[in-house]
């Protein structure tokens, strides 16, 4: 007899879901490369990785535009089309990241990926695109497109498969590539 599978439990994250949503994401960003071009340092990596992934939790968690997958094994963090700025100041390479990536991306009014990610003691059950999918319906019921970058070549495909596209790619510090992705309004 074969079990069924369960479906993922969906939730808006709360302040209550940081410590999860952090372990998930330092989890998961362990061998990213814009992650560790971030932090290079195998040291400092956990500590500085938890600072950053706090703060952007953070920023965002207010908003109602953070999805957490069955307590936090996989985490969305979104900002919608009327997000106020993010209180959250880059340093270092991220402020190198994000200053390049900014100069690209597109200012419309769009739903904008910050975050996806999944705990690797939970991958391939899907509960990245089940987090990723609240926000997805969203912009489809506002008519505006999706926008999210990758760093990591993996990926590219893994958001093809969930209907993005390419339309940028740029190369930043001379050595971190990244792929700007848009999912056209529904």
């Amino acid at each position: 007899m074969t079990t069924p599978l369960t479906q993922p439990v969906i939730e808006v994250a709360t302040p209550a879901h940081r410590d999860a949503v952090v372990a998930t994401v330092v989890a998961a960003f362990a061998a990213d490369p814009a992650f560790r071009f971030f932090y290079p340092d195998d040291a400092t990596f956990e500590g500085d990785a938890a600072a950053l992934a706090g703060g952007l939790f953070d920023a965002r968690v207010g908003h109602g535009t953070v999805w957490v997958a069955d307590g936090g094994a996989a985490v969305a963090m979104w900002d919608g089309p009327d997000a106020p700025p993010s209180g959250h100041v880059p340093t270092g390479r991220f402020a190198v990241y994000e200053d390049a990536v900014a100069a690209v991306m597109p200012t419309h009014r769009r739903w904008y990926l910050g975050v996806l990610a999944c705990h690797p003691e939970h991958r391939g059950r899907r509960l990245a695109r089940a987090a990723m999918a609240p926000a997805l319906r969203r912009a489809a019921e506002d008519g505006l497109p999706a926008l999210l970058e990758t760093s990591n070549p993996v990926n590219v495909e893994v958001y093809r498969r969930a209907g993005f596209d390419v339309v940028e790619h740029l190369t930043v510090d001379g050595r971190l590539p990244v792929w700007i992705m848009r999912r056209p309004q529904a």
